[in-house]
């Protein structure tokens, strides 16, 4: 099989998808970095796939048209599937599989609005993983880095934004 990562075929994607789907990228790689199967390898990928998405997303937010950014996140998204397809899954991706599955959310904002909460759960278990992480965003701390690029981008940062019932 052959996968095309092509930044042309993003233009008509609208920003708001994605930036979500972005982050759901970022994602990948913030669990990769700490499954209990990664390796120095996977985590180098994982890293600088978080490091070229929180570059790219902005970007692609402030100027949609902008080919070379959009290029930049295809990067981001292409060792995010990599460091990805490596590793088990962990807290965040089946937390976010019940509640999408269960009350029929939007996936990649589902896991957009559950990553820097799933990370602040996860930080003290995985210092290593969140010094990566914070140091891929240029964060001080992960968790508030994750949350802070979320809100740069405008996405929405609840459940209830996205359709998930208060009882």
């Amino acid at each position: 099989k052959t996968v095309i990562y092509d930044p042309a075929l993003t233009l008509g994607l609208p920003v708001q998808i994605s930036a979500a789907s972005g982050m759901n990228a970022i994602a990948h790689c913030v669990e990769a970095l700490y499954a209990a199967d990664g390796n120095p390898i996977n985590a180098l990928q994982a890293e600088e796939g978080i490091r070229a998405m929180a570059f790219a997303l902005p970007r692609v937010a402030k100027a949609p048209g902008d080919i070379e950014a959009r290029s930049d996140a295809l990067y981001g998204a292409w060792l995010a599937g990599v460091s990805f397809a490596t590793t088990a899954m962990g807290l965040h991706h089946k937390l976010c599989h019940i509640l999408g599955g269960t009350f029929n959310l939007p996936h990649a904002e589902t896991h957009s609005i559950v990553l820097p909460h799933a990370a602040r759960y996860n930080r003290a278990a995985a210092p290593e993983a969140m010094a990566r992480i914070a140091r891929a965003l240029g964060a001080e701390d992960a968790p508030r880095g994750l949350y802070d690029l979320e809100a740069k981008l405008c996405l929405e940062l609840r459940l209830s934004g996205i359709g998930m019932p208060h009882e």
